[in-house]
């Protein structure tokens, strides 16, 4: 089953998007407002708490470079205080109850979220919906946010790990929206003013653009007049015509792959990525394609971690990752090792890459991939947060609320000539390698990476 779209629904009604199962779903139950708000949310009675979240469809790449980090910068000044709340207010609130009050920042969306025994959800949807709505972005926050956030690139900066994963995006995507960290950079945080911050502010956080999801033990229609009272006291009045916005479309153009991005450092280890474009977030292969990375680095019965780890002792860390996007995705993996050593992890890497491309996996690796993901689904549900995340995402950037029974019968439903055709259209591409350690940019190691 389907559920039908935002957008086709009437304004100010609810729908039933499906009903609680023994598969593990809730009933599922949806709201459009006048406006184009959403309201979705999850009835999970046999637990005692509700997560509640606020999904803003802004992420980094809706950034100019005059924007850039913008996003980022404002998830932290929402916290610095309202019109009926300064920052220890807000956070107090919270603390007082025991709940976790907490917002994250990606590439394509914005959430703020709070997780709460059910007897406070009110206050929850109270103190979150009066931060989206209502932020001051004084210019004296705006100021003492920004050294807060140019420690936090610093952090991040320090971290090879981390910084890994930004050059191999940077080498893979360009110099896009999507190929930018979603941090900024040191310069763009410095120049950033208040003015712009404030005029994205107001720009993307309208009603239409927002879908609010909550999920645990509740009441949607109490939800949906809490959440309704929450807009009406901030004063919001959005246009009544509009409608929800649609799922992202993207129109990045990738540039040609390959190559190798270097940054030397004298760390004690290199860090590395190995990889190539992926697959769009709604593409039907994503099923195979999880499998796919199950088997290759998604466990420590995966082919690289045998390889890389167990047979050879050659890093701690290595595994594979699948990104997706709105209109492309990454696949790669990584492997943190000694520097000495980084040729011998990229030859086995790039091995078993092209074994994969070229036979596909085992009967055994697909049953172990199979079971990987729908359990690892499962087990995710037991948690309200995973729930409120799972229904926010379908709303704002799929389109779709698949059931859990669905998802599952799609995992379960994978074949070897699945995997093998997914991995034959994308590992074949020449990989872009990215490695940050005290390597020097020579024609041997050049050789060995390309």
């Amino acid at each position: 089953m389907t559920s039908p779209l935002a957008r086709d629904q009437e304004p100010g009604t609810t729908v039933d998007l499906y009903p609680g199962s023994a598969g593990g779903g809730g009933i599922v139950r949806r709201t459009v407002l006048p406006g184009g708000l959403r309201i979705v949310t999850e009835a999970v009675p046999t637990v005692r708490a509700v997560t509640f979240g606020v999904w803003v469809g802004v992420g980094s790449r809706d950034e100019t470079l005059e924007q850039a980090g913008a996003t980022h910068y404002l998830e932290h000044l929402l916290f610095k205080g309202t019109g009926r709340r300064d920052a220890l207010e807000i956070s107090a609130a919270l603390d007082a109850v025991g709940g976790e009050l907490n917002a994250f920042t990606a590439k394509e969306y914005t959430c703020y979220y709070a997780r709460v025994l059910d007897a406070d959800l009110p206050l929850a949807i109270d103190v979150v919906c009066d931060m989206l709505t209502s932020a001051l972005l004084r210019n004296a926050d705006v100021e003492n946010e920004r050294g807060v956030i140019l420690e936090e690139i610093a952090m991040h900066d320090d971290d090879p790990g981390d910084v890994v994963h930004d050059e191999f995006a940077k080498a893979l995507l360009g110099d896009s929206p999507l190929g930018r960290p979603i941090l900024g950079s040191v310069a763009s945080i410095k120049s950033l003013s208040r003015d712009v911050i404030n005029g994205y502010y107001r720009e993307c956080y309208r009603p239409d653009a927002t879908v609010v999801t909550a999920a645990g033990n509740l009441d949607h229609d109490d939800v949906v007049r809490m959440v309704t009272e929450a807009y009406q006291l901030a004063g919001v009045t959005p246009d009544q015509s509009a409608l929800p916005v649609a799922p992202r479309i993207g129109a990045t153009v990738l540039a040609p792959a390959g190559g190798v991005a270097l940054v030397t450092r004298p760390t004690e280890q290199a860090n590395l990525v190995l990889g190539m474009p992926g697959i769009p977030r709604t593409d039907d292969r994503r099923f195979a394609l999880g499998v796919l990375n199950s088997a290759l680095g998604g466990g420590m019965s995966s082919r690289l971690f045998q390889e890389v780890r167990e047979k050879r002792g050659l890093a701690y860390s290595v595994y594979s990752f699948a990104s997706h996007y709105a209109d492309l995705g990454m696949f790669g993996v990584y492997a943190g090792c000694l520097p000495g050593k980084v040729d011998q992890v990229l030859e086995i890497c790039r091995s078993e890459l092209a074994k994969v491309a070229a036979a596909g996996i085992t009967s055994e690796e697909l049953a172990r991939g199979i079971g990987q993901l729908r359990g690892s689904l499962v087990l995710g549900l037991e948690d309200t947060g995973s729930r409120m995340s799972r229904l926010g995402k379908s709303e704002l950037v799929y389109g779709e609320l698949l059931t859990v029974e669905e998802i599952l019968d799609k995992i379960a439903s994978v074949t070897l000539d699945d995997v093998r055709a997914v991995a034959n259209e994308l590992l074949v591409a020449e990989p872009t390698l990215a490695v940050i350690g005290p390597l020097e940019a020579d024609a041997e190691f050049l050789r060995a990476g390309s």
